[in-house]
This record gives structure tokens, C-alpha cells and sequence, in this order.
């Protein structure tokens, strides 16, 4: 089980600081945020994604995942969204979209996550939601399968997709190789869904995982893994039953005073549960 750490944990430094401090804590790659400070797609061009490789190739790690969820560029972390009611706001959600699946391309990434379609605006139907967030994506999934780069969506509690019903929904809609999902751990138990069958139940779209600790009461406040009450070991177990081979990339954007405390402290927790189940499989 590999795991990597997002850059999003250190928006208090620059993406190549980012890089060397994820490195340096022994992470095997690093999910790069597309947008400010790090790597907002309009401002990344050739020079900034050679500095990028640079980077990455003195420190020997690898990407794990292109996150293009967040557009604090442009407003904050949910908007634009895929189904903002006024059509132009809307078209920026997919002409980030765009520009974060070429960036990812060029920087040898093999996905993007994005949000869940968004947040659903009083008096509009969750029915036109979905209709409108499936007609973004058939924008953008041509050019995810021409480039080589999957598109994952990313359930998040309070959004369009909330949970693993609401995700097959989607995915009944989409007919695209390019297509998965971003399984986020922390998600998924803020709204209900049993961990380690939920893992099982949707294993066939399963790129890539974001993992984060969550308070028994489930509200959805990212902590350190080991701080909450998820279980872990018995998540993880699901996970290696699958045959997952992907990245798992810890997600502690909160942790901005000390990114690495945080990151260091996630990455012995995890590597715990993972030595232990490597010995109960044996």
C-alpha cells in the first residue's frame, strides 16, 4: 500500500518547498494542488512545470494525483461548481477542469479529482443537478481519454454526491474509460456508509484514495489518521482485498501551522495498521 501527501497541507509554501518537505518525510509521492499557490493551471506553464520535474526528480518521488477540486483562484474551495445556475460561472468549473487534465498530462500525472458537482442551490432539484453535473463531464472526458489522464469525481458530504448510492447513480450515466472515483475514507463515514463494504461496492471505479481521520460524531473536519474514530485496520484490510495498487494520499488541509508535525504523525499511524496487516496476511 503506497502512500503520498497532498501539497494542499502547505499553502504556506511554495510547491518545490512543498515537494522537498513531503519528500524529506518519507512519502512516496505527492498530490500537487491545481490551484494558488501551487499549480493553478493558467499560471503553470512550460518553465513552471520543468521547476515542477526538477523537483520531483531531485527528490525521487512521484505524483500521486493531480487535485483540481478547490478553486480558491476564483472564489473558494466549492465554486464554480458543475452546476452553478448561471451558465458562465458554470463554464469555469469546466475550463479548470480542462487546463488541470492537460497540466496533469505534462507533469506525468495519472488523474485529477474533482468535487462532486457542488454544492445544490436552494429550490433546485437534485435530478437537475446531476443532468447538468453529467452534461459538464461529457465536456471534458473526451479529452481525459485522449490525454491518458482519469478524471476522478470525489463524493463529499453536502454536495451534489454525497455517498456511494448517490456515486453509482452517477456512474450509470457515464460512459467513459476515463471516468472513476477518488475514494475518500473521511467522506464516506461522515455520511453513513460502512467503510469496508463501501470499499467492496465500488472497487470497480476505485483510482485513487484520499485518507483522513474523522470525529465520532462524523462531522466532516479533516484530522490527523489515529486522532478519530475511523478504523483503519479494518478499512485498510478491504482495500487489500481488493488488489488496490494505487496511491493513498493523506489529505490535511487543515494542518497549515505544521504541515509536516501532521504529516509525519498520519504517516506512522498508517504505516502501523499497514505492518500489521501485512503480518496477519502472512
Amino acid at each position: 500500500m503506497k502512500l503520498a501527501y497532498s501539497s494542499n497541507a502547505y499553502r504556506m509554501f511554495s510547491l518545490p518547498e512543498a515537494i522537498d518537505r513531503i519528500a524529506s518525510l518519507g512519502y512516496g509521492a505527492v498530490e500537487i494542488m491545481a490551484d494558488l499557490p501551487h499549480a493553478w493551471p493558467p499560471e503553470t506553464g512550460k518553465e513552471q512545470i520543468a521547476s515542477i520535474r526538477t523537483a520531483l526528480d531531485r527528490t525521487d518521488i512521484a505524483i500521486s494525483n493531480v487535485n483540481a477540486f478547490m478553486m480558491n483562484a476564483v472564489q473558494d474551495f466549492w465554486h464554480p461548481s458543475w452546476i452553478e445556475a448561471d451558465e458562465a460561472f458554470r463554464q469555469q468549473r469546466v475550463q479548470h477542469t480542462a487546463a488541470s487534465l492537460k497540466m496533469a498530462a505534462a507533469l506525468g500525472a495519472p488523474s485529477i479529482t474533482t468535487e462532486p458537482g457542488g454544492p445544490l442551490d436552494p429550490g433546485v432539484s437534485w435530478d437537475w443537478g446531476l443532468h447538468t453535473f453529467v452534461a459538464g463531464l461529457e465536456q471534458v472526458l473526451p479529452m481525459a481519454e485522449e490525454l491518458g489522464v482519469q478524471l476522478l469525481v470525489e463524493p463529499e458530504p453536502e454536495l451534489l454526491i454525497e455517498n456511494s448510492d448517490q456515486f453509482l447513480e452517477l456512474a450509470k450515466k457515464i460512459d467513459s474509460p476515463a471516468f472513476g472515483l477518488n475514494f475518500d475514507i473521511g467522506h464516506f463515514f461522515c455520511v453513513g456508509d460502512p467503510l469496508p463494504e463501501t470499499v467492496h461496492k465500488l472497487q470497480e471505479w476505485t483510482r485513487h484514495y484520499h485518507v483522513e481521520d474523522i470525529a465520532a460524531n462524523r462531522v466532516h473536519e479533516h484530522l490527523v489518521p489515529g486522532r478519530g474514530a475511523v478504523d483503519f485496520s479494518a478499512t485498510f484490510q478491504a482495500i487489500l482485498d481488493t488488489n488496490f495498487t494505487g496511491w493513498m494520499t493523506v489529505e490535511l488541509y487543515p494542518y497549515l501551522d505544521d504541515p509536516d508535525a501532521a504529516g509525519a504523525e498520519a504517516k506512522a499511524h498508517l504505516q502501523w495498521v499497514i505492518q500489521n496487516l501485512s503480518v496477519s496476511n502472512k
